[in-house]
């Protein structure tokens, strides 16, 4: 499905008359007085790798970190090959090598993770938009149906020849062991591709239609840990109507980004946009401790990781008894 930003913008009907609920300052503690205010009840997050670092899952384009950084050995055309799925077709195992940096086994999600499922708790959270396909938010406890995963997850597979689907669970081992996994049925021998969006693959039809559906409604858009360059899910952030206010939150911003996502960090009229450089995690706690609601993140972020480490431990003593 091809993405037209403005035909878009057309069919949502974006008012160009801001609405009440400006900020009273452009900063974190403007947004944490506009959601104490009660005039953010429809909080839509956008996120991406950035928020999962802290996890041990590498983002994309870091320096030295970045798995596009670390792409040497598999002798690729260019690094975003590994991600192509045209070259996927040709040869699926670099891919298969690079997923076991994507999936860690016992990974927990980060504080920031469990600050967008405080939203939920607190009743605000009207969806979170991800292109992470490591699945953090779903051991978070977000609900399934609070999420639209843009570039797929590893939740399950197809097969590429026969469209058999598989659970997590069956490309598991293989990732693990950077093996290609393969069709189990007799008369197929296709790869078992999981359902991630790769480069020139159309976003899944959820993504459009959940656009559409939730965008409209959205008084307050939180970005968390994406760069805004990958289309086409940076141009939901210019899909918010006039006068919602905005807050990005990641290591750096990129100006060159503006062209693609107008923001108005620094525009002497600016009532809506706020730039929070720095870690996810640290910012999303002050965050907490502005509204006051720091020592509820933090419960929930304890009671959930010991209800994970027992899990992941059930799982070990599985893994060792095989």
């Amino acid at each position: 499905m091809a993405f037209n930003m403005d035909s878009l913008k057309d069919a949502l009907e974006l008012s160009s008359s801001p609405p009440e609920g400006q900020l009273e300052t452009v900063d974190l503690e403007g947004i944490a007085k506009y959601i104490k205010s009660g005039k953010a009840k429809n909080v839509i997050t956008a996120i991406g790798a950035g928020i999962s670092t802290s996890a041990g899952i590498p983002d994309f384009r870091s320096k030295e970190t970045g798995i596009y950084e670390n792409l040497n050995e598999y002798n690729l055309p260019d690094p975003m090959a590994v991600f192509s799925i045209d070259y996927f077709e040709m040869n699926p195992k670099p891919f298969f090598q690079v997923a076991k940096n994507l999936y860690h086994p016992y990974a927990k999600p980060t504080l920031a993770h469990y600050f967008i499922k405080l939203l939920n708790e607190k009743g605000i959270l009207l969806r979170d938009y991800t292109q992470n396909a490591d699945q953090l938010e779903r051991l978070a406890g977000i609900p399934e149906e609070k999420i639209i995963e843009a570039h797929g997850s590893f939740h399950k597979g197809h097969c590429v020849k026969c469209r058999t689907e598989y659970p997590f669970e069956y490309l598991k081992g293989c990732i693990l062991k950077q093996e290609v996994p393969k069709c189990s049925r007799k008369i197929c021998d296709g790869v078992v591709k999981p359902d991630i969006v790769f480069f020139g693959e159309p976003l899944p039809d959820e993504f459009y239609t959940g656009v559409k559906r939730d965008f409209p409604k959205c008084d307050l858009l939180i970005i968390m840990g994406t760069s805004l360059s990958v289309h086409p899910f940076c141009g939901i952030v210019d899909l918010v109507k006039d006068g919602v206010p905005r807050l990005l939150i990641n290591r750096e911003y990129n100006p060159r980004t503006i062209a693609i996502v107008p923001m108005h960090f620094n525009e002497p009229d600016n009532k809506t946009d706020v730039l929070a450089k720095g870690d996810a995690d640290d910012i999303c706690l002050q965050l907490a401790e502005l509204i006051g609601w720091k020592d509820d993140l933090l419960q929930l972020q304890s009671t959930r990781n010991a209800e994970l480490e027992r899990e992941f431990e059930e799982e070990r003593k599985k893994s060792f008894a095989r």
